[in-house]
């Protein structure tokens, strides 16, 4: 949920995309490298196929097929589209555990995720005057400091490889192919799939043109208990970007006037 922070420069070429990284302090080259190559392996097709990789140099590159298509965010997604991104997920959370379980938990996970947003309901932000703001808020503070938030640092369920990051620019749609790919793994690494759908449904870019999320969550072969926990982890990451959206927050120039009103609005709607 990191706002504002450009890790690496990207140069397309005809047939290629040359990765180089401008920060790499969380290991994202090798990140990146090992969920291609993860991927190539067990799900080809699903991301860039990994060329070549100077992981120490400085900087560190990665040169990668580049994938046709145009990012879901900006778009009104259509129902073909949503179920093809649907499609995509469950190839990617359909990857062996043996092998998630090999990779290195991403940095962006259900532990940071509350520890973060109790930090922030914590640190009291202004977000303002307007009542409807302030009713979230006082809802929102109670719920993240409630025993319903701590469950979520629990999880029985198997692991995935996720991206660790549910921005929809990161989700490519093939039109010619119909069908959808994800791109941008330099976040990704070994987590909780309920968290990684919760991510993905509240991320802020949607309200970049329109995803119909009841609609993707029900394309996908979610078990009750599991999109009881996506439900929760879906407060709680509206919840971040809320309180990041206040006057002097740090996503508030990201985003046109009215957002903080309008994540206000979806707050409630997930906590009815």
């Amino acid at each position: 949920m990191t706002v504002g922070r450009c890790t690496h420069g990207v140069e397309l070429r005809d047939h290629t995309v040359v990765k180089r990284y401008t920060s790499w302090t969380r290991g994202e080259p090798h990140r990146e490298w090992a969920a291609l190559s993860l991927l190539a392996e067990h799900a080809p097709g699903l991301a860039p196929e990994p060329f070549e990789a100077a992981l120490e140099a400085d900087p560190p590159v990665i040169v990668m097929s580049r994938l046709p298509g145009q990012v879901v965010r900006g778009m009104d997604a259509t129902g073909e589209q949503i179920s093809a991104i649907a499609a995509a997920l469950n190839r990617l959370h359909q990857i062996p555990r043996p092998v998630v379980d090999d990779l290195e938990p991403a940095p962006w996970g259900p532990a940071a995720a509350v520890r973060k947003t109790r930090a922030w309901i914590d640190a009291q932000p202004e977000l303002g005057s307007d009542p409807l703001v302030r009713e979230v808020f006082r809802a929102g503070s109670a719920w993240v400091h409630s025993s319903a938030a701590d469950q979520l640092l629990t999880n029985t369920f198997p692991t995935v490889l996720g991206l660790a990051d549910g921005n929809h620019a990161n989700v490519l749609w093939d039109g010619q192919k119909r069908l959808v790919r994800l791109i941008d793994w330099e976040d990704s690494g070994r987590n909780d799939r309920a968290f990684e759908l919760g991510e993905l449904t509240e991320h802020i870019s949607r309200l970049d043109g329109s995803l119909d999320t009841e609609l993707l969550l029900d394309c996908l072969d979610l078990t009750p208990p599991e999109a009881e926990r996506v439900h929760s982890f879906r407060r709680l990451i509206a919840l971040g970007w809320f309180l990041q959206l206040g006057p002097d927050g740090p996503a508030t120039p990201h985003n046109p006037p009215g957002t903080l009103e309008r994540q206000a609005e979806r707050i409630l709607h997930l906590f009815a």
